[in-house]
């Protein structure tokens, strides 16, 4: 724990004799990224949130709008379909997901327009039994 400053000492010199009892301690050596450079961004504007992104980056998350979100999940969806083993899958596949594009055509969320209307389930249950002739 760091002691307290003294009150006849000045502000500056109390932090720079804590940094260097820090440095002389070892405290310092072993800190990821030492003695590396700082990485070289492109861009030159300015991003207050520079460091969540580059947090959410490291940790592999990604943050989509809403509706950017339902696209990725609706095209997972068709996939799963044409993988399906069976119609009934199928079928409760399209229906999922068709209700949450259905909630989203109606509740707008923030963000860029949906682009997607509901899917013919039945078509997908035809698409489904040409690749999957023996299957029911």
């Amino acid at each position: 724990m760091t002691e307290r400053k003294p009150p006849d000492v000045s502000f500056e010199s109390w932090v720079d004799k804590q940094i260097r009892d820090a440095e002389r301690a070892g405290d310092f050596s072993h800190l990821p990224g030492a003695g590396k450079p700082l990485p070289v961004t492109d861009d030159t504007t300015y991003d207050e949130n520079w460091w969540i992104k580059r947090k959410m980056a490291r940790e592999g998350f990604s943050v989509l709008p809403p509706s950017l979100a339902l696209r990725k999940e609706a095209e997972d969806a068709l996939a799963e379909a044409a993988r399906a083993p069976s119609e009934r899958i199928v079928r409760k596949i399209v229906t999922e997901i068709n209700v949450k594009i259905r909630d989203m055509m109606f509740k707008p969320p923030p963000g860029p327009p949906l682009g997607l209307k509901p899917y013919d389930v039945e078509e997908i249950v035809r698409d489904w039994h040409t690749r999957h002739p023996q299957g029911t």
